[in-house]
């Protein structure tokens, strides 16, 4: 069980710092505080990620971000009502406090219950080149290249084991023998793996097309050259509760023009800016699909994510964003592959 007090924040933070402390504690939830540790606001997830799609300054003070109506249980509480207050509001954290208003701890539901286990499946594309990788990748598809102790694509399963999934699907082309060998059945996890072996690079939608037979429940599709630590669970909530038909993870980006950006109009000078910084939100390879999208898929033939999701806007269909403010690494470059083997002993190496 971790540690409560790393998710204490002071009331005088920043939203970067407070981010900061979130990301650190692990606890998905941030407890904002004042000096004699009375409780006077929450962060969560959800808070986060809209501030962010809202476009709040990292630099706004928390308080001015937090949520104030909170539910908390009280020291003579039980674990049992405490799950009972957690159920009947659908939170997933609550606080304890005294009567003075100061905490003496915050509960987990996933630390009272244990991951549900999870009947929706995961497609993990695997199949990749790995050109940009190349020699590392000549002998050993870029899935198996191992980040710290383990292979790439060994840590993204046991990061959806944790989270209650046990059924996969592994996409794959380019040395399939060398990873249906390495993973087999997944019984050495405890999971049940198979595979979609392609013919021919089919892209990262074009595989779904030889999935045995259509999901009854929403899945998760997920670049097998990924390491996040985004709360696969949650991404299934928000994509059944915006009744979406396929749901993009998107991940902040700032890009710096290098140059001065003069504005004009007509030939008078309106003002310069200097180096200005752009934001965006790209594509992060992790996805949520309900299972009627599988219906705008061709079969055996190329067909990437992207035009997956512009034929569904096509057709009037929901299509969601969810972005994602955890760690998040592609492992497309050696310089990314080099980083990724620093950040695992951090945030990936627990104990098997």
């Amino acid at each position: 069980m971790k540690d409560w007090h790393s998710a204490l924040i002071p009331s005088t933070a920043s939203f970067r710092k407070a981010m900061e402390i979130i990301d650190s504690s692990a606890l998905q939830a941030g407890l904002v505080v004042d000096d004699q540790r009375c409780l006077l606001g929450m962060l969560t997830d959800g808070t986060i990620r809209r501030a962010i799609l809202d476009g709040v300054s990292m630099e706004e003070n928390i308080k001015k971000i937090m949520f104030t109506d909170f539910k908390y249980a009280s020291l003579d509480d039980t674990k049992e009502d405490i799950l009972s207050i957690m159920k009947r509001d659908e939170i997933r954290h609550i606080p304890v406090l005294d009567e003075h208003g100061v905490i003496h701890g915050l509960k987990v539901m996933i630390d009272l219950l244990g991951a549900e286990r999870k009947e929706n499946i995961v497609v993990l594309m695997a199949g990749g080149l790995g050109t940009r990788l190349r020699p590392l990748t000549e002998k050993c598809p870029k899935p198996l290249l191992k980040v710290g102790e383990k292979p790439i694509l060994e840590t993204i399963m046991r990061s959806f084991i944790d989270h209650g999934f046990y059924r996969f699907y592994f996409s794959v082309n380019y040395c399939s023998e060398m990873i249906i060998n390495y993973f087999g059945n997944g019984s050495k996890w405890g999971v049940k793996i198979s595979y979609l072996e392609e013919n021919m690079p089919l892209g990262t939608a074009g595989a779904l097309s030889l999935l045995p037979q259509k999901p009854d429940l929403p899945f998760i599709v997920m670049n097998g050259d990924l390491l996040t630590k985004i709360d696969f669970e949650k991404l299934l909530k928000f994509h059944s509760k915006n009744k979406a038909d396929g749901t993009i993870c998107v991940r902040k980006h700032d890009y710096q023009i290098p140059y001065g950006v003069v504005r004009f109009n007509d030939v008078s000078l309106l003002g310069m800016d200097e180096k200005p910084v752009h934001t965006f939100f790209v594509n992060a390879g992790i996805y949520a699909l309900s299972p009627e999208s599988l219906d705008f898929i061709p079969k055996e033939e190329f067909f990437d994510m992207p035009s997956l999701f512009t034929i569904l806007l096509e057709n009037k269909k929901h299509a969601a964003v969810f972005p994602i403010r955890e760690y998040w690494m592609d492992i497309g470059r050696k310089e990314d592959f080099v980083k990724a083997g620093t950040d695992f002993f951090e945030l990936f190496n627990k104990p098997t």
